[in-house]
């Protein structure tokens, strides 16, 4: 009697421990399908590559819109500005980079170089630049992340005029850019990214505000302001679905605005909706946001977390 129920308890025992494994594997596997990790870290560098973008194209808007681009009056803080001989009807500036930002929150090494037409005029509508980041690194004060940016990019006036003129003479004005950059991340995972976004200034010289809007086509989507291949090795597109606003004042992060990430690979996505505070709340108008909110969704499963800017 004492034999069978041992026999029986131990029939019991593998049965119950083979349903207690199976759950811990088939959980351990639905952790791993809902892990939205990369797609996180894909906003992040996203986000990131645009700052380090902006960081450059103010300084050549700033220099293009003095109207001299010799003058030392528009010196970017820790920079150089070299000027070539004029070659083939184009003259050449390199801006050189090697310490902190105006504002003490980014330290930039590397180089910009900015190529011209002699005779063109930065405020008549149509105007182009061409745009070459050489090893132009951003590190962010803040947390110490870094990015690297190689490449060129096409760098247009659409409408015309320039910042001193806003809310004097002009309204608005329009800039598109557009080109391929080899991006570097912290970790030396080096990726090539795609960039096409028009950017309407609003404002004054002093108070700017710049609207964002993604121009791109690729892999059947539209309105995308970036896409490429993230750290992963996936395809992503970043598409604008609501303009985004930066506001000069809030260091140029973004304020309000929608984006979507998509990796059709991994059948993941995200939203971005930025203009948060520290406490996972909306902004107000004159307040500068410190997160962005994320909404996630892959095979059926979705999450919203808030992430820092």
């Amino acid at each position: 009697m004492k034999a069978t129920n041992l026999i029986k308890l131990s029939v019991l025992f593998i049965i119950v421990a083979g349903f207690a494994l199976t759950g811990c594997n088939k959980n351990k596997g639905s952790k791993g399908n809902m892990d939205p990790s990369n797609i996180q870290q894909l906003a992040g560098d996203e986000n990131q590559f645009q700052s380090a973008s902006d960081e450059a194209m103010n300084d050549v808007n700033q220099l293009l819109t003095a109207g001299n681009l010799k003058s030392t009056e528009q010196l970017p803080c820790n920079a150089t500005i070299d000027s070539t001989a004029v070659a083939n009807d184009s003259i050449t500036i390199y801006i050189t980079y090697n310490g902190l930002n105006c504002s003490g929150t980014k330290l930039r090494t590397g180089q910009v170089e900015i190529k011209k037409h002699v005779g063109m005029q930065w405020g008549q509508p149509g105007a182009a630049v061409i745009v070459k980041h050489i090893n132009f690194r951003i590190t962010r004060v803040s947390n110490n992340k870094s990015i690297t940016l190689n490449g060129v990019k096409t760098h247009q006036n659409v409408s015309g005029g320039h910042f001193w003129m806003l809310g004097n003479t002009l309204t608005s004005i329009v800039h598109r850019t557009w080109g391929n950059m080899t991006v570097t991340f912290d970790d030396n995972t080096t990726r090539v990214w795609n960039v096409d976004r028009r950017k309407t200034y609003t404002g004054t010289l002093s108070n700017l505000v710049a609207t964002v809007e993604g121009l791109g086509q690729a892999g059947g989507n539209s309105n995308l302001v970036v896409w490429g291949v993230n750290r992963q090795g996936d395809e992503f597109y970043t598409q604008v679905q609501q303009s985004i606003v930066y506001k000069k004042v809030c260091g140029w992060d973004p304020c309000s605005g929608v984006k979507l990430h998509t990796i059709p690979s991994d059948g993941k996505s995200a939203l971005i909706t930025y203009g948060y505070d520290s406490n996972n709340q909306p902004i107000g108008n004159n307040d500068c946001p410190t997160k962005y909110k994320l909404d996630w969704t892959k095979n059926g499963n979705s999450g919203t977390v808030y992430l820092w800017l």
